[in-house]
């Protein structure tokens, strides 16, 4: 798909496409040819995503605390939902990847899909401005976003293993980084869950309460 046909997919055409393409430009391709990749957009869009998505939650729900909207939003910007966005909309078709990246498979790696997903949003913030993000956003994102306000399924990890574990009475929880990797705006986190000196579980992710829901969930899926 070239970047024409996406945005006549998308219902918006932008008025400075090199924004676009600059978003869906990965980092191997910009070093084969000399141009910027998506990763300055990627930070602006991962900013502007989390803040669209909780002010949906904030002006629609108001029965619901904070708590709950915390885990409905990071169950809505983590990397798994921002990848399957990316896809419904045709990101992968339109990623300009260098010849390594493209056999490596990156044009389906879920975290460059998720990275895209905001770069791509942060190009129309700049370009349409936040009241078109805005509206543009939510036509993706209002389905899910209902659906999981309204059902309460936000499954909060963390909570299922605490409570789990103290069936069976007092634990001390504790998480902890094993290793931190790439920029500061971009740091991939790996986390382990520890109870009573323990290791239960592991996770990933790019935001360390994602790397504790992944660890929780990766001891839940072990402890059966």
């Amino acid at each position: 798909m070239d970047i024409n046909q996406f945005q006549k997919n998308i219902g918006y055409f932008f008025k400075n496409s090199q924004l676009l393409k600059t978003a869906f430009t990965h980092t191997s391709y910009a070093n084969e040819h000399g141009i910027e990749s998506y990763e300055r957009l990627e930070f602006l869009g991962d900013a502007i995503v989390d803040f669209l998505v909780g002010e949906y939650l904030f002006n629609n729900f108001p029965d619901i605390n904070e708590g709950m909207m915390t885990r409905i939003r990071a169950a809505l910007v983590c990397e798994k939902t921002l990848s399957e966005l990316a896809l419904e909309i045709g990101i992968d078709e339109c990623m300009l990847l260098g010849n390594g990246a493209e056999l490596c498979g990156d044009r389906t790696r879920p975290s460059i899909l998720a990275d895209m997903f905001e770069a791509h949003v942060a190009a129309m913030y700049i370009d349409a401005g936040i009241d078109n993000t805005r509206e543009y956003l939510y036509s993706l994102y209002k389905d899910r976003i209902d659906v999981a306000a309204k059902s309460g399924q936000v499954i909060d990890y963390k909570t299922k293993l605490q409570e789990k574990l103290q069936e069976k009475g007092a634990c001390s929880i504790v998480y902890e980084i094993i290793s931190s990797n790439g920029p500061i705006h971009h740091c991939l986190f790996e986390m382990q869950v520890v109870a009573n000196g323990k290791i239960l579980g592991k996770g990933s992710a790019y935001s360390k309460k994602e790397a504790q829901q992944r660890a929780a969930e990766d001891a839940l899926n072990k402890l059966g």
